[in-house]
């Protein structure tokens, strides 16, 4: 049976761990996380305005998913060199 202890150092391994294994600190991981949400966030009303109105946002969605998808290689390639 996991302890308040065991619960305690799994949930600060939780903010620690993965983060640093991105080579990140937590401050550095979370406004990254922060911000694809919200770039996805955007892409996908982009994505909604243009499924009602195909005229409007044609390319605004896909372009977005490309942009991020070459930003996020680029933090990958970074990390494998550290």
């Amino acid at each position: 049976m996991a302890t308040g202890t065991d619960l305690h150092k799994n949930l600060l391994a939780a903010f620690v761990e993965h983060p640093a294994a991105a080579g990140e600190k937590y401050g550095q991981h979370c406004r990254r996380a922060l911000r694809v949400s919200a770039t996805l966030a955007f892409a996908s009303m982009a994505a909604l305005v243009h499924a009602l109105v195909p005229a409007w946002y044609t390319t605004r969605a896909s372009d977005t998913v490309f942009e991020l998808h070459d930003d996020l290689q680029r933090v990958r390639a970074l990390q494998e060199v550290v």
